[in-house]
């Protein structure tokens, strides 16, 4: 953690933001009364969500990068700034705004999460990474298929403007409908590869999603470790098994007993790993940080620890 005397020389912050999530009148007030020192600014692009932004501020010698926008935003810029001595701070603009749920910054006050970047208080996090295609790209909360991908394909885009997090209880059950079983082959770590049968398979740095829901119940955002769950509930009965277990077993249970432990059902199972690799009989939509990418049919996944500072 900065010491106040070690935050008062950082003196250069860069700003990368999204136009078509905030005014920039608005945000250009804001900063101006929260933050001392100077500011350097970068608009982010729909060929360039924030990456190349936060590369340049990391050059431009930034102490702080401060990333206004949704998670496709905050993504791009944890991924530039991975393995640097630069500090991530999250203004959250969108609709999912994980990361910042998962690391309890203000939602919806500009202002308050620019007083709790500028006060200085740093953690060190991990940050996952999956390769596609052979292509790397670092996520900070989860990748996978499944309900949690379908939901994303599902969600009318007009609906989502006007309702936010609501509308994807709206495409829930369109979404559940659309997911279908498949063969599994799953690597974890340096062990032999297990075939199992799902539908849902979730991987992530850490596992709260809108409205509290925690689906990946012990995951941490600096344990080292990517925790895995694997959803194969077919029929209602077994939808009602996988309810039960995210609400009550993993949910007010573990509140009242203090479990440290997720527990895993006949339909809902709990493992992690640092590395895992997944294979697919056939291929399935699949997301990254709330941003559906396509149909994919195989995928690695691996975590660096301690990849990230934030405020």
């Amino acid at each position: 953690m900065l010491t106040q005397a070690e935050h008062m020389t950082a003196t250069k912050t860069g700003i990368i933001w999204n136009p078509s999530k905030i005014d920039e009148d608005t945000l250009r007030n804001a900063v101006a009364k929260a933050l001392d020192g100077e500011v350097q600014w970068w608009e982010t692009s729909k060929d360039d969500p924030g990456r190349g932004m936060a590369l340049e501020a990391v050059e431009a010698g930034c102490d702080t990068v401060i990333a206004v926008g949704g998670d496709g935003t905050v993504r791009a810029v944890a991924e530039a700034l991975a393995g640097t001595d630069a500090v991530l701070g999250i203004v959250p603009q969108g609709t999912g705004n994980l990361l910042a749920r998962n690391l309890e910054i203000p939602l919806d006050n500009i202002g308050a999460a620019l007083k709790r970047i500028s006060a200085g208080d740093t953690r060190t996090i991990d940050l996952g990474w999956v390769t596609l295609d052979g292509e790397e790209r670092a996520f900070t909360v989860m990748v996978g298929f499944g309900v949690d991908a379908q939901m994303l394909v599902e969600t009318d885009d007009d609906l989502k403007d006007r309702a936010g997090w609501l509308a994807y209880v709206e495409a829930m059950g369109r979404a559940m409908a659309g997911t279908e079983m498949t063969d599994i082959r799953i690597t974890l770590d340096d062990e032999e590869p297990r075939e199992v049968h799902g539908h849902t398979l979730l991987i992530g740095n850490c596992g709260m999603l809108q409205g509290g829901i925690r689906l990946l119940p012990d995951a941490k955002l600096d344990d080292a470790q990517l925790d895995l769950l694997l959803v194969s509930a077919d029929g209602p009965l077994q939808w009602l098994d996988t309810v039960r277990s995210f609400v009550w077993d993993n949910g007010i249970r573990r509140l009242l007993t203090g479990d440290e432990q997720a527990v895993s059902t006949e339909s809902t199972r709990h493992q992690t790993a640092e590395r895992i690799r997944v294979e697919l009989q056939a291929p399935l939509a699949f997301e990254v940080d709330g941003e559906e990418l396509g149909e994919v049919s195989s995928f690695e996944v691996r975590v660096q620890a301690g990849a990230l500072r934030v405020r």
